[in-house]
């Protein structure tokens, strides 16, 4: 079964509430300037473009679920899609991005 291309907040949310740290990876894609000013907790940072040199980072999740986040859900959407290219088949983008999850789900998430 193909999960959609993207999850919304609050299944993400729930999905990370249920499952183990070692069964799903939330990644931000933002740049470390961003990440600097709002982040969430659980996420693991490697900026949009430095993805692709360091995709052997990111080999433990090839099977398990992956939830690409970034401010508003497009670089995370293009960059979930170039992960099931290469083999990712489970990697999906927060819709929305970590501005719908501070709205949906968490409030104390500064906004930039």
């Amino acid at each position: 079964m193909t999960l959609p291309t993207e999850i919304i907040p609050s299944d993400a949310s729930t999905l990370l509430d249920t499952s183990k740290q070692a069964d799903c990876l939330l990644l931000d894609c933002r740049t470390e300037e961003e990440y600097s000013i709002a982040k969430l907790a659980q996420s693991k940072l490697i900026p949009m473009q430095e993805i692709p040199g360091r995709l052997a980072e990111l080999e433990p999740w090839k099977q398990k679920r992956l939830v690409v986040h970034c401010h508003h859900g497009v670089r995370s959407l293009r960059v979930a899609k170039w992960l099931r290219e290469h083999g990712f088949d489970n990697a999906q983008s927060l819709k929305g991005g970590i501005e719908a999850w501070r709205n949906e789900i968490d409030s104390s998430i500064p906004a930039y």
